[in-house]
């Protein structure tokens, strides 16, 4: 086998194809085993001494080098590239290293070893790297190991965050068929705040100006979209937007929220110990936070009961965010109709349907267009009201081809504006 560890793409069988040149696996091996012997001698800690790690492996390199000069081994041709190979081996996540070093892949994964794939642009491509089945489980291994967390057959799926933010999602062999399924997530911060995603031409200033105001209002806004749609960016962005003031607790299942905020407490949750105790749950965080004497709540992505708690939170009048996974504002609000019922079977949609639409003032849905672009595709008020069980929208704006155009609809909940002293009406007034 041979590891390829710089390249460009190409074009296979209609999927793009990251091509690379050849380095001697035997050379890199030995190499290895070199750098490998030293940082156990000296007790270095890989995960946690990189640079230590690097400097052993550029004294390794440079007495291969020297020993080449007698003619008993073969010169190493690229001083940098095999020292930074070297490097990913033992302090990193090897083969995958360079993908995750690299600012413009967004998310990797391992179908099986033979079948590494990765996304670019909102694009995903079929690398040349191939791994063995035991390269797989060393790398899950070492991953695993960083963050804490297990993976085994009572625990056959696993969310984890690795050292750099990245969010990793393993599911085991024998529920994956054939070989274990791993997902990297990369978090890469293209935006921090509303502004960003102007430039970016993911929403128009107008757009941008009003969601600002809408948080300093303290409406409650859910974020919508799907996966890879850019739902974590906004909400980053939206809570940049909060005021310096407020103290914030965030609950997610992996920490990914970045923000800048003074008084913020961000909690994650925790999966259940070997003897089947200790798990923390989002319903468990959500409650938790309400004790913590917060002014916001954020919650990462709302996906199953933990609907309820967080509908209890808003409608009690504290401010709110979250995501949700759908694919339109209008079926963002039917889910978070539908989530809460999975909390008991004294919980029903008699209940919950008004609650939603008193609980939510704005849905903020995103989408990836043709060209693996994000943007706002849609921006809804929600007035409260509700007829036969339907939630009544207010349109604010929404996508007409490549433009986010400005709709006939007003948000609700006017006088919270008036109170931060926002003029919401010339905020949203078309010339």
């Amino acid at each position: 086998m041979v590891r390829q560890p710089t390249g460009r793409s190409r074009r296979c069988g209609g999927v793009s194809q990251t091509v690379v040149p050849i380095v001697p696996e035997t050379l890199l091996d030995d190499l290895d085993a070199r750098v490998r012997e030293v940082v156990r001698r000296d007790g270095v800690d890989p995960q946690r001494e990189v640079p230590r790690v690097r400097r052993i492996a550029e004294q390794v390199v440079r007495a291969h080098d020297d020993r080449s000069l007698t003619g008993v081994v073969a010169p190493v041709a690229d001083v940098a590239q095999v020292v930074g190979e070297l490097v990913a081996r033992v302090a990193g996540f090897g083969p995958l290293q360079r993908f995750l070093d690299d600012p413009e892949v967004e998310e990797i994964w391992v179908n099986d070893p033979s079948r590494v794939f990765i996304a670019r642009r909102g694009r995903h491509e079929l690398t040349s790297l191939i791994l063995s089945q035991a390269q797989v489980e060393e790398l899950v291994e070492r991953m695993l190991k960083t963050s804490g967390r297990r993976i085994d057959l009572s625990q056959p799926f696993v969310d984890a965050m690795l050292p750099a933010g990245h969010r990793l999602h393993v599911v085991l062999e024998g529920i994956s068929r054939g070989f274990s399924a791993v997902n990297i997530r990369k978090f890469v911060l293209r935006a921090a705040q509303l502004g960003d995603l102007v430039e970016l031409g993911s929403l128009t200033s107008q757009a941008a100006r009003f969601l600002e105001a809408a948080v300093l209002a303290g409406l409650n806004i859910v974020v919508a979209g799907g996966t890879q749609a850019g739902k974590t960016t906004m909400l980053n962005c939206l809570c940049a937007a909060i005021p310096g003031s407020d103290r914030i607790v965030s609950v997610e299942e992996v920490w990914e929220l970045r923000f800048p905020a003074t008084d913020w407490v961000a909690l994650q949750t925790r999966q259940q110990g070997l003897e089947g105790t200790g798990e923390v749950t989002l319903r468990d965080l959500v409650k938790e936070a309400l004790r913590m004497r917060p002014t916001r709540v954020v919650v990462g992505e709302v996906r199953s009961a933990e609907a309820l708690d967080l509908l209890l939170a808003l409608n009690s009048g504290l401010p709110g965010m979250a995501t949700i996974h759908a694919n339109s504002a209008r079926e963002a609000l039917v889910k978070l109709c539908t989530l809460p019922l999975l909390a008991g079977e004294n919980i029903s949609s008699r209940f919950v349907v008004p609650t939603v639409a008193a609980s939510t003032d704005l849905v903020v849905h995103l989408g990836l267009d043709r060209h693996g672009v994000r943007r706002v595709n849609e921006i809804v008020a929600v007035p409260g009201r509700v007829e036969n069980d339907i939630i009544e929208t207010e349109p604010l704006f929404h996508r007409e081809g490549d433009q986010l155009v400005r709709s006939p609809g007003m948000p609700a909940r006017l006088e919270a504006f008036e109170r931060a002293g926002i003029d919401v009406h010339a905020l949203l007034r078309t010339d």
